[in-house]
């Protein structure tokens, strides 16, 4: 991470640099050449103010601009704590811009952001699906290690929303966290396979880049879910188009046979053609077992097909890829005029499209021959384009074809792009030497270019002419005179050292040349390039083994020179030489062969493509292109022999046919006309009690969702389009049962949350009216906004429905409301309850009358005596300082913590007017100071109480204890155990709020410590030294219970340590304040870990 965030914390370092200049520039001349950058500064000033102002549409527009300012890569992060405070506001608008902004900033400000995580657990409560999702992505965003358990609550919660937006941005999450902290892996898997079973679109393609990222191995998460993501893969949004193709391409490579085999069949038949009948009739037995595509197999291949004509380069590229890997042969070729067809696009997607059919036109030419004019080069094309259309017509290239690529070669050739035309010079070579019936028709051509005025086009003419005569030396002598003939001119080294192989290749042929070209390169050796020298040794020692009597006393003077060269390789080279052709005493037995091994026939070269050895790559990946194996590149495995078990994608849907099928028509006409009749929902909820079990656990996610959407026609026509094929029918024939089914689950939960629906609604009904006026912001999420507004549809007509069955049904039957949905993340199956109706509404109103319990603040249990050093007596001149906390409510308000100041002076002399100077306090901290001191008598000591807001939190509060004299800088930071107020209450009361306060309000940790430290008095002693908590009476002698609020919110705060056996205990801190608790917790579990 820091090696991440080192670039930016360089940019906000320069920034702040150089708006500290432009203030200093605007302080001397604010009306000079400068005021352009002054007013830049002012600009912020007036978004903080704007930020700061009570208005909603000043904020607005001040967010608006930040934004903005963001988009045009402006650094805008010392507005983040005048941003941060917005965070709460009731406008649903400025609360999405300061979502933006803080994803944005989160990582960078981590430590103002943390100070916000619990509006943001808050936020992730919200009723609006945007405010919720947006939290999420800020609270992933802080990559603090410490927050990681919380994130992974939010997580499981997001991932259980009715939103299908919600569960979307769960799915990023996961990936967010996995990066963090990959021990959280098999936890996060829990929530992947949960979100596969999502039937929603716009979740499909998020999870399965989850999958992807965290588990690409966990092939059998897949399994259930692959027939409903084939389904599912039109509607999906184009980029989860593109992973959940290249995923189910991986999917298929191990699950499937090769439907290649059949073309390899077909081909050993051919060729076993003249054998005897007997042998053939055995052979054709036991390969008479035909290749039958597996369904599955063929889905997946039905439903990628439409797909080709997305207007997405990438969606196209990644199902040419699945094609072209898993489809039979003989269908594969429909890819092609797709691929074709995404080469009018810009330049980038042409150089993917056409690095992929280069690789695939290797293997298969007949796929793009047909389009083989689309492959001309235009002259607005890039180089790199140039090059690789080349390299497809050299591939596409045969004997029907090869003259009209000549002709348009020869126009290439002439081409104002130097390295293009050498590029065509090499595709002639090529295509001459892959189609013999052209060798010499090319042969020809390159020599005319041989008199070409452009000196690369001649050089790379001489290397291809090279490389072709070693395919035919004896029939092309005139071609190597005429080449050595052009030494004299040709000045590029690569080009004359392949004129001088040449000539010592075939010395023989020439023996009249030979010679006097070696006498020229001796003349010119010591100026010329080392590849040449190099050759003009070879030259001499093959010129010295043929031709002595001519050559010797030439040979012998080039050796010398080279003795002495600066170059090493040449120096090695030229001692190598004498050695082996100057016979003397000390030569070896290799100088016997010296002719053998310089003038050995030598194989002509093999001219082949550059991507030809890309071919096992997966296309389309990085990997293929780089043409190396990138970071993160998951193989294709090869084809199984056998195919596996089919079986495992089979979705158990039996046991639901035969429960509801009996009823057949007349039970859905039923279910039509009687919508929300009465007799319905009885039979239903008596069904529901049995079913509840059997169902809830496999299909939570889909009840989730429809029991949301019921009633509205857009979760129908969503589904419908995925599932129309196996789902629909029944879809529409349960949605009544299920909706009954949750009616009667609600029926289970606490009477606490009932006190609280006359809210719910009202704050439904505000988040339906705030999102429809956002609707036109946020385009794009249309599909998941309506849903709160079919959600308010449903309740309406639910609460007359309620009207109606309190007439006429039992008191059982009132709770029964859509409005408990809010509070549930996860439907569980609870068991109906088996009471009778009198005795439920008895139970309920006793309940309603002890639900305000009393908890009222205590006395503390314990005051510490420990003094803090405010000010040492050395830096205040004499002036000594203490403080402590009296744990007492503060007297100056009731949000400030009562802070005690003793003052002594230990000096000789009087110091006077003893006061508080400048307060430098975090936002949103206040400070009640004491009244100034006029004077303090030598060794003179006196006490004044303070207070001060904290804001619940353990940040600094600094400013300056001044006297007449002096100023010194002092801080006072509190224990977090001094930022609460001791609680009393009773333990049915502790159960009720710490039932409340679970999941993402827990924190606990395991205690190991000697047995005679969990004694009842050791305990409480420990605990109310560290925080000022209220001990609650326990009926259970192992665990004991503390329960305080937080000074400045209210917020309680319940500790409870439970002794296991042996010598552990469990630690358990339930608040909202997730920080605090944490904090506490780690300050409890030292003191009570220790003797």
């Amino acid at each position: 991470m820091s090696s991440n965030s080192f670039p930016y914390n360089e940019q906000s370092g320069g920034g702040e640099a150089t708006e500290l200049g432009q203030e200093a520039t605007s302080t001397i001349s604010p009306s000079g050449a400068f005021g352009l950058f002054s007013s830049d500064l002012k600009k912020n000033e007036d978004l903080k103010q704007m930020l700061e102002s009570n208005k909603d549409s000043a904020k607005l527009d001040a967010m608006k601009r930040i934004v903005g300012m963001i988009a045009k890569g402006k650094n805008a992060s010392e507005l983040f704590p005048a941003v941060v405070k917005n965070v709460a506001s009731k406008n649903i608008e400025i609360k999405k811009l300061v979502y933006v902004y803080l994803v944005r900033y989160a990582e960078e400000q981590q430590d103002l952001a943390l100070l916000s995580i619990s509006t943001f657990q808050r936020a992730l409560k919200d009723p609006n699906q945007l405010i919720r999702a947006s939290a999420l992505r800020v609270l992933s965003s802080i990559r603090v290690p410490i927050i990681v358990p919380i994130m992974m609550l939010a997580i499981k919660e997001a991932s259980a929303d009715l939103s299908p937006y919600v569960r979307k941005n769960a799915a990023h999450a996961i990936q967010k966290l996995y990066s963090l902290d990959p021990e959280q892996k098999e936890m996060l898997i829990e929530v992947i396979e949960k979100l596969l079973k999502d039937k929603s679109t716009l979740v499909a393609g998020s999870v399965v880049m989850a999958f992807e990222e965290v588990c690409p191995d966990r092939i059998d998460l897949i399994h259930k879910n692959y027939r409903k993501l084939c389904n599912l893969l039109v509607d999906v949004e184009e980029w989860g188009q593109v992973v959940i193709i290249h995923m189910l391409t991986r999917y298929a490579r191990t699950q499937f046979v090769s439907p290649w085999k059949e073309g390899d069949e077909l081909e050993d038949n051919g060729k076993n053609f003249y054998e005897s009948d007997d042998d053939q009739k055995e052979k054709t037995d036991k390969k008479k077992k035909p290749y039958t595509m597996d369904p599955d197999h063929r889905l997946l291949i039905r439903n990628t097909k439409p797909l080709l004509q997305s207007r997405n380069a990438a969606v196209v590229m990644a199902v040419a890829q699945l094609y072209w890997h898993i489809s039979p042969k003989s269908e594969a070729g429909i890819i092609s005029k797709s691929l074709v067809r995404l080469l009018r696009s810009n330049r980038e997607v042409q150089y993917i499209v056409l690095q992929n059919i280069a690789t695939m036109s290797i293997q298969r030419k007949g796929m793009f021959e047909p389009y083989l004019k689309s492959f001309y080069v235009r002259s607005t094309d890039p180089t790199m384009i140039k090059t690789l259309k080349l390299e497809i017509l050299t591939n596409l290239a045969n004997e029907a074809n090869i003259s009209t690529l000549l002709r348009e070669f020869q126009t290439y050739v002439k081409s104002q792009d130097k390295q293009f035309a050498a590029a065509t010079i090499q595709t002639i070579g090529r295509c001459a030497t892959n189609i013999l019936e052209v060798t010499d028709t090319c042969l020809n051509g390159l020599v005319c270019l041989l008199s070409n005025r452009d000196e690369i086009v001649v050089a790379e003419s001489v290397v291809v002419i090279k490389k072709l005569l070693q395919m035919q030396p004896a029939q092309h002598g005139e071609i190597i005179k005429h080449m050595a003939k052009l030494l004299d001119s040709i000045t590029v080294p690569v080009a004359r050292a392949s004129i001088l192989w040449l000539i010592g290749e075939n010395c023989e042929r020439v023996p009249k040349i030979a010679p006097d070209v070696l006498r020229k390169m001796a003349k010119s050796f010591t100026s010329e390039d080392d590849l040449v020298k190099l050759q003009i040794l070879n030259l001499g020692a093959k010129l010295y083994l043929t031709n002595s009597k001519q050559t010797k006393l030439l040979t012998q003077y080039i050796l010398n020179l080279g003795k002495y060269d600066q170059n090493y390789d040449i120096r090695d080279r030229t001692r190598f030489i004498r050695q082996l052709i100057v016979p003397n005493v000390k030569s070896g037995a290799l100088s016997k062969y010296a002719k053998k091994i310089f003038l050995a026939q030598k194989p002509a070269p093999l001219l082949e493509s550059p991507f030809k050895d890309r071919d096992h790559f997966q296309l389309g990946t990085l990997s293929h292109t780089l043409n190396i194996k990138a970071t993160g590149y998951l193989e294709l495995s090869n084809w199984p022999e056998v195919a596996p078990d089919p079986s495992v994608r089979n979705v158990e849907v039996i046991e639901l046919a035969k429960e509801w099928t009996p009823a057949g028509k007349a039970k859905q006409e039923n279910s039509a006309k009687k919508f929300y009749s009465e007799s319905e929902e009885e039979e239903d909820s008596s069904d529901s009690s049995s079913d509840s079990e059997s169902e809830s656990g496999s299909e939570s996610g889909e009840q989730g969702e429809s029991g949301e959407e019921g009633d509205s026609n857009e979760d129908s026509s969503e589904d419908s389009s995925s599932e129309q094929d196996s789902e629909s029918g029944r879809e529409s024939g349960l949605e009544n049962k299920r909706t009954a089914k949750r009616n009667s689950k609600a029926k289970g939960k606490s009477d606490s949350e009932d006190g609280e629906k006359e809210n719910e609604k009202s704050k439904t009904s505000d988040s339906s009216n705030d999102e429809s006026s956002s609707i036109e912001d946020s385009s794009s999420d249309s599909e998941s906004e309506s849903e709160p507004e079919s959600e308010s549809e449903s309740r309406r007509v639910t609460k007359e429905k309620e009207k109606k069955t309190k007439q006429d049904r039992t008191p059982l039957t009132k709770d029964v409301s859509l409005l408990d949905l809010d509070d549930l993340s996860t439907p569980v199956a609870l068991p109906t309850p088996a009471l009778s109706p009198s005795l439920m509404a008895d139970l309920e109103g006793l309940h309603l009358s002890t639900s305000s319990s009393v908890i009222s603040v205590s006395t503390p249990a314990f005051v510490p005596t420990k003094t803090h050093v405010l000010l040492h007596r050395m830096s205040g001149k004499g002036l000594a300082a203490h403080y402590f906390f009296p744990r007492q409510p503060c007297i100056f308000g009731d949000k400030m913590v009562s802070i005690q100041i003793t003052l002594n002076n230990t000096t000789d002399r009087k110091i006077e007017n003893i006061h508080i100077g400048e307060k430098k306090l975090p936002i949103g901290m206040k400070m009640h100071v004491f009244n100034p001191i006029d004077s303090l008598e030598p060794e003179g000591s006196i006490t004044v109480s303070m207070g001060i807001d904290f804001c619940d939190s353990t940040q600094t509060a600094s400013f300056q204890l001044c006297t007449k004299d002096d100023c010194f800088n002092v801080n006072i930071q509190p224990p977090v155990g001094e930022l609460l107020l001791p609680v009393a209450m009773s333990e049915k009361d502790f159960k009720k709020e710490q039932g409340v306060l679970t999941g993402m309000n827990e924190t606990s940790a395991v205690i190991i410590a000697a047995p005679q430290n969990f004694t009842p008095s050791v305990i409480f002693q420990k605990v109310v030294n560290v925080a000022n908590v209220g001990a609650v009476p326990s009926g259970q002698d192992n665990i004991h219970r503390f329960a305080a609020k937080t000074v400045h919110s209210g917020s309680l705060m319940l500790v409870t340590v439970e002794l296991k056996e042996g010598s552990t205990a469990q630690l358990i801190i339930n608040t909202e304040k997730t920080v605090i608790g944490s904090v506490l917790l780690r300050e409890l579990k030292p003191v009570l870990s220790q003797g």
